[in-house]
């Protein structure tokens, strides 16, 4: 029983680590986008350094990766395997996925911040829940121009989301630990952001462009 929680989170993990910003950045602009702009590997830097068509690609297929795990958990390896816990199952897929984009075994364990995967993860573990934190960083962002900003409010706020609503999961299980490890990574991944918005020098997204 033990093998199949562990085989999961390598699963998630392996599907977290193949990082389509670098990939894309390097077939359509021939370089790999960690080394320009803030040099992190996610939609934001892709934005900025290859274009809004590359970001646009990049944010979807890791928004995928975090629906994917989330499916092969409940849908596929909970079916196979008899008298295992589905709930521990998706949400070892969940938080493992996003590792795996945050340190990817394929890229030198240098990869994004997982929002995008994270949202995947969030809209279909409870899309009462994902619906909320999505609308909740698009309003901090067009509000401060900030997407790290967004990102980690929203962060913070699906923790806080699943004390009062304990309905519309995928599985039946208690998802507050789930939210608050999840909480602690991505704020863990923006901790340079943190200290930038801290001291007034964050970067601003200009939506007009």
């Amino acid at each position: 029983m033990t093998a199949t929680y562990i085989l999961m989170a390598v699963i998630a993990y392996a599907i977290g680590s193949v990082n389509f910003s670098v990939i894309l950045s390097k077939k359509i602009a021939g370089f790999d986008v960690r080394e320009k702009g803030s040099g992190n590997a996610g939609t934001t830097n892709m934005l900025r350094s290859v274009g809004k068509g590359a970001a646009a690609i990049t944010l979807i297929l890791d928004i995928l990766k975090g629906l994917v795990s989330i499916i092969i958990a409940k849908y596929i390896v909970g079916n196979i395997v008899d008298g295992i816990n589905v709930s521990i199952l998706v949400q070892l897929a969940g938080f493992f996925v996003v590792l795996g984009h945050t340190f990817p075994v394929f890229f030198g364990f240098k990869g994004g911040k997982g929002i995008a995967t994270a949202l995947g993860v969030l809209l279909l573990t409870n899309p009462l829940i994902g619906g909320i934190c999505l609308v909740y960083a698009l309003a901090v962002m067009a509000l401060t121009k900030m997407v790290s900003l967004g990102s980690i409010m929203a962060a913070v706020l699906f923790p806080i989301l699943t004390v009062f609503i304990t309905y519309n999961y995928i599985t039946d299980g208690n998802y507050i630990l789930f939210g608050i490890a999840m909480a602690v990574l991505v704020v863990f991944n923006h901790r340079a952001n943190l200290k930038r918005i801290y001291n007034g020098t964050e970067n601003r997204l200009s939506f007009k462009k």
